[in-house]
């Protein structure tokens, strides 16, 4: 069972009324939708804003990425991908409007340049990346990278995009001020993190667990391994650590800055996603199987607690300011909120859809959500 999740894991049956299904590489077309736009109900101090349209009939499956939602501070601009739909929600918190805006087809993942703006959206359908205007929305380039491409990070300061291709041997690099795209050999990773301050980039093959270090500079790689079955990579940018999850071993691989040689961290279960509040210096990991989450002190690089949430959680995000962890809880379509002072949940918020891709925005306290077997997105207050 083990080997079958962490295979397949960046594949996810998407449907309205069965949450969960098999992981599985086959689309299958969507039927009838209906427009939705909900304003709900919920819980005091806890409240759901949905933007989009709801699935009414057919399961459908497809390529999902913890990396389908993310915040730019710089312009106060939630994107949330739209796979089905060809989309991507973006939500002005200045004005708190938002809208959909047509991208490629089956977009998978986004980053965005705090330099420049911009936001960059993985098209799967087509082997493009399309480039937005942060000011005006607008697509204001589409630009070919191959077929295959899956996870996407901005280099802000260095001025470069990088994009991974599963199954191709080449990374490729956009130059954020000409839109010009090159690629570096890099053997075939699928995942990527930045260390901003040294413009290292560290690329993950999930299936054997080959780490690639990439030089951002020189373009120097040195190479070494982690173990079959990695998924799940966080850096933690203050100290330039690399956690990545071992959901095949129960454990999380860590890689110091300037080391090749891996330690472990024993957690048990499935650590299938991974994130990290830099001002404490903790890291947490989902748990797939256990049903929990796991808390790690950066310093000592153990666990210090385990924290019962719902079923099978797949994606977090945490709330830097507020020191707060978002738990997207993919089986029961919920998310458990933690308090990170106290190790305990304060929230569990029930969705309409399962989520798999999570933002947070520590400024309004909003959190940017993506979830299978719906059109749109889904945002939550946490005020």
């Amino acid at each position: 069972m083990k080997d079958t999740f962490v295979s397949k894991m960046k594949y996810r049956t998407k449907s309205a009324n069965r949450v969960v299904g098999q992981a599985m590489r086959s689309t299958v077309s969507a039927s009838a939708w209906i427009s939705l736009f909900i304003v709900s109900a919920v819980p005091a101090g806890f409240s759901t804003v949905a933007v989009g349209q709801l699935q009414a009939a057919t399961p459908n499956t497809g390529l999902i990425n913890a990396a389908a939602a993310v915040f730019n501070a710089s312009t106060e601009k939630g994107y949330v991908v739209d796979s089905d739909g060809g989309s991507i929600e973006v939500r002005n918190e200045r004005t708190g409007v938002a809208r959909s805006l047509r991208v490629g087809p089956h977009p998978v993942s986004v980053a965005v340049d705090s330099q420049n703006g911009r936001a960059y959206i993985v098209n799967a359908g087509d082997g493009t990346v399309s480039v937005v205007d942060g000011q005006t929305d607008a697509v204001v380039a589409t630009l070919p990278v191959g077929d295959h491409p899956y996870s996407i990070a901005c280099d802000s300061a260095a001025g470069k995009v990088y994009v991974t291709r599963t199954y191709s041997k080449l990374l490729m690099v956009i130059d954020a001020a000409t839109n010009e795209v090159t690629s570096l050999p890099a053997g075939s990773p699928d995942l990527l993190v930045i260390h901003q301050k040294s413009h290292t980039i560290y690329l993950l093959s999930y299936e054997m667990g080959d780490l690639a270090i990439l030089n951002g500079v020189t373009h120097a790689i040195t190479r070494t391994s982690v173990g079959m079955h990695a998924w799940g990579m966080v850096m933690d940018q203050a100290t330039g650590t690399v956690y990545i999850g071992k959901p095949g071993e129960g454990r999380i691989a860590v890689v110091e800055p300037g080391s090749i040689h891996p330690t472990y961290i024993e957690t048990g279960g499935l650590p299938c996603s991974l994130a990290v509040n830099e001002r404490t210096d903790t890291v947490y990991a989902a748990d797939y199987s256990g049903n929990a989450v796991h808390v790690i002190d950066g310093r000592r690089k153990q666990v210090v607690a385990t924290i019962p949430v719902g079923t099978r959680p797949e994606a977090l995000a945490v709330d830097v300011d507020h020191d707060r962890v978002y738990v997207a809880n993919t089986g029961e379509a919920s998310i458990s909120v933690i308090d990170g002072a106290s190790n305990k949940v304060v929230r569990t918020e029930a969705l309409d859809a399962a989520p798999y891709a999570m933002a947070a925005n520590p400024a309004a306290r909003n959190v940017y959500v993506a979830t299978l077997g719906r059109r749109g997105s889904i945002t939550l207050s946490d005020r």
